[in-house]
């Protein structure tokens, strides 16, 4: 009898580590969910420009999808560590025609999936960094309002073909 309850307790021990198993990758699943969810939000339409809310931006990139005239592309945008709003394509000036030169976070770091170089915020729009470096939008190149960033439709088309063989 004891053998039995022994190897009952057993059995619902193992039960109970394999469900706490479970819930560790749900909550994983959950997580990475809400992580294609949170990218793939993307800025309110306005006029076919690319609206981006002020509010939103901060230290941690966020990634904004957009499709022109047929070409999935991507900005992101971020704050500096001084406060400033950088702005960029998500595609790098060296490794684009790869269709592999996209960033993808890392902490707070940019990280190209083709050739592994990492950007802070501070590094974006100030040249090549060893050859890499994110295609940048300057303040020149978007308009800025004190509750939205506006990148236009037309500068979009101008720029899609860096996005030509994106992956």
């Amino acid at each position: 009898m004891r053998k039995i309850f022994l190897a009952m307790t057993a059995a619902v021990m193992m039960l109970g580590v394999s469900g706490c198993g479970n819930t560790q990758e749900q909550t994983a699943e959950q997580s990475a969910a809400e992580a294609v969810k949170e990218r793939t939000t993307k800025a309110a339409p306005e006029n076919n420009d690319l609206v981006i809310p002020v509010s939103e931006v901060s230290e941690t990139a966020k990634f904004y999808p957009v499709t022109v005239e047929g070409t999935d592309m991507e900005v992101f945008a971020v704050k500096d560590s001084s406060g400033n709003i950088k702005t960029a394509f998500n595609t790098c000036q060296s490794c684009y025609t790869s269709g592999n030169g996209r960033y993808e976070l890392e902490g707070t770091d940019l990280v190209c999936q083709n050739c592994g170089f990492h950007f802070t915020a501070d590094q974006i729009g100030q040249g090549a960094n060893g050859g890499c470096s994110p295609w940048a939008i300057s303040a020149d190149e978007r308009t800025d309002g004190e509750d939205t960033i506006t990148i236009s439709y037309d500068f979009l088309v101008s720029s899609n073909n860096i996005f030509a063989n994106w992956k």
